[in-house]
């Protein structure tokens, strides 16, 4: 019989879109199938010491927010009086305008005016509005007012952009992402649920000033830090650890081993265990990803 006359062999070929080929199955594949796997091409090794480094920027925030809990706590407790906080708002604001000019990159003296004269009029909306933030909860348990401060926190550390990303440069900031305007709003509703507690206006007006310096102007200070010098971030924020850990120990030993614990699982254990697991991870691509478009642009 001539070779001529036997039914020709039809090979299989991959199609993207073109149907069913006629011979095979819709989900046929043959032995050249798995020849351009790839395995774990986009797997980043991390290294335990950049981890825990990496890890400083959570410890540190969470001791800030911890300092904020604590100067809330001594106000309700009448401990801090209001010229006190008051010198401590100003003291806060003149550091941190300080530490700005020493660290950023190029800011203008009209720049810096910009800065004042914002600052200025958001004092003077805070004063004005002080006493209706005052009388805000007055029907409402404090029971209420506490847990409900408690949950607006922890969201706040949860949602918290601890990157800094949303920050470029003084007077150019990037898009904030959706968790990080949460995040935010969180702060300032907490802040005005603990000043309403207050005996007084004129304290309601300077715990509030004192939550938004620290939630809204701290960040930007510190990536200012961060920024022109890393082992300065360090240092500043080994102090600030350190002195958030003794003041809580003089409020109660059982916080103060709490948080000591937790600042050591986050800096500490959860990168050890983050490295540990990489090992673990296998990620598989290959020509069933989705196509990925590359343009050469440069003509």
């Amino acid at each position: 019989m001539n070779d001529r006359s036997l039914p020709a062999i039809r090979k299989w070929r991959k199609v993207a879109y073109g149907g069913m080929q006629p011979g095979f199955d819709d989900n046929h594949t043959d032995e050249s199938f798995l020849e351009d796997m790839v395995t774990n091409a986009n797997v980043v090794k991390r290294d335990l010491s950049k981890v825990i480094l990496d890890s400083v920027s959570i410890s540190q925030y969470l001791c800030t927010v911890t300092l904020v809990v604590l100067v809330w706590t001594y106000t309700l407790a009448s401990s801090i009086s209001f010229r006190s906080l008051l010198l401590l708002d100003i003291a806060l604001l003149v550091s941190g305008f300080i530490v700005l000019l020493l660290t950023a990159e190029m800011i203008s003296l009209n720049l810096f005016a910009k800065y004042i004269l914002n600052i200025l009029y958001f004092i003077i909306g805070l004063y004005a509005l002080s006493p209706i933030y005052h009388t805000l909860t007055r029907s409402i348990s404090s029971d209420s007012i506490w847990a409900l401060t408690t949950m607006l926190i922890v969201l706040h550390l949860f949602l918290h952009d601890y990157t800094g990303c949303t920050v470029k440069a003084p007077g150019s900031l990037t898009n904030p992402s959706f968790s990080s305007n949460i995040s935010l709003n969180t702060s300032i509703i907490a802040s005005v649920l603990i000043a309403s507690r207050l005996p007084s206006w004129q304290l309601v007006f300077a715990i509030v000033l004192f939550s938004l310096q620290v939630f809204l102007f701290a960040p930007f200070v510190v990536y200012c830090i961060k920024r022109y010098s890393f082992w300065l971030y360090l240092w500043f924020s080994l102090g600030l650890v350190g002195l958030t850990l003794a003041l809580v120990y003089r409020l109660q030993g059982f916080l103060f081993g709490l948080l000591l614990g937790l600042l050591v699982f986050i800096t500490f254990i959860c990168p050890y265990w983050l490295t540990r697991i990489q090992k673990y991870k296998f990620e598989i691509n290959g020509p069933w990803d989705e196509a990925k478009l590359c343009f050469d642009i440069t003509e």
